[in-house]
């Protein structure tokens, strides 16, 4: 599912930029479950509600980059 949610972003980048701005969001089921000011809040938020590996957070930073570069985590 998380190639999916990453394909929905992708598709739907430019309309989510226009809605949220520059963020870090949190998605799941192609829905949005959260916006955050970074990354590890991003995280640490969405995980007290969500399994690992259930959703992605993505950076909406209005250009490619957000979407190009690939950031790797493991949670332990």
């Amino acid at each position: 599912m998380q190639d999916k949610d990453f394909e929905w972003f992708i598709e739907n980048y430019n309309m989510l930029y226009e809605k949220y701005g520059c963020c870090f969001l949190a998605i799941k089921d192609k829905n949005i479950i959260g916006v955050y000011k970074s990354f590890d809040e991003a995280a640490d938020n969405t995980l007290e509600t969500e399994e690992i590996g259930t959703f992605i957070i993505q950076e909406c930073n209005g250009d490619e980059s957000a979407y190009t570069m690939q950031i790797a985590s493991m949670f332990i």
